[in-house]
């Protein structure tokens, strides 16, 4: 009995050393995980620039109640690229004001790689904000398909499904979206609850398949489906060669849901 009684001590004793040690790195990677996500949001901030460069400067936007950027270079643009020195998969900067979406853009050869990889390309399970891997910049497709983790602590995408209220939508109706290139306002046309369709299902609208629009048919297609599946009307809709973005992160109103949010560019 002795020995027996050693033998259940001794599994009871490697199984709670076991839960320890899981405990221990659970809550690591959840610190962590925490404190990259907040870090991400001040990396623009972080960035020291010559100002002498500076063609417009995020105040200047700001007071004189500018939209749609010109093709010139604001404070944004450069920090950006000098951002894109860490890493190149950096595409863009992606913001909605008043929420906790302020987050770097990153576009890898497959959509896999940063869903658990931080803007360092070291292992997270928030991963990162990231542009689907068939949108092309040259010439540039329709449809900028954006996923992000809805994380429990409020980090990435969670904030997209405060979309839900049409108060929170009127709050914060614009995204700002920024690149290399340009310093741009979205402004939000649909907002709807969806999931990931079985293969067999017919007449069902795959949003996660559009990222350029072979025609106008097409392309008018995908906005009338959004509107369509919108939670309410947002009094905005889109036309044919109008560049769009799409908001994309998971939810749990159903089995492999999904929660989005389509603008266009103004």
């Amino acid at each position: 009995m002795n020995k027996n009684k050693k033998i259940l001590y001794g599994i009871l004793y490697i199984i709670l050393v076991i839960l320890v040690i899981y405990l221990v790195v659970y809550i690591t990677n959840y610190y962590l995980d925490m404190y990259y996500a907040k870090k991400q949001t001040n990396l623009l901030n972080e960035i020291s620039i010559d100002t002498n460069e500076i063609y417009l400067s995020d105040n200047e936007i700001e007071e004189n109640n500018i939209e749609e950027i010109e093709p010139i270079q604001t404070e944004r643009m450069l920090k950006l690229i000098e951002l894109q020195k860490e890493n190149e998969d950096i595409v863009a900067w992606i913001e909605i004001e008043g929420t906790n979406i302020n987050y770097p853009v990153l576009q890898a050869e497959d959509n896999d790689y940063y869903m658990n990889r931080n803007y360092l390309k070291k292992y997270s399970s928030s991963g990162s904000i990231f542009l689907d891997k068939d949108f092309k910049w040259e010439p540039m497709s329709s449809n900028l398909l954006i996923y992000g983790h809805n994380m429990k602590n409020g980090t990435m995408f969670q904030n997209l499904l405060n979309y839900r209220n049409v108060e929170y939508y009127n709050e914060h109706p614009n995204i700002r979206f920024t690149t290399a290139n340009e310093d741009a306002y979205y402004e939000i046309i649909a907002v709807f609850q969806s999931r990931v369709y079985y293969k067999n299902e017919k007449n069902v609208f795959r949003y996660y398949y559009f990222v350029n629009a072979e025609n106008e048919e097409e392309y008018n297609e995908y906005v009338e489906n959004a509107k369509k599946a919108s939670l309410y009307d947002t009094g905005k809709s889109a036309s044919f060669g109008d560049q769009l973005l799409t908001l994309s992160t998971c939810a749990y109103h159903t089995e492999d849901g999904r929660f989005v949010v389509v603008a266009r560019k103004m």
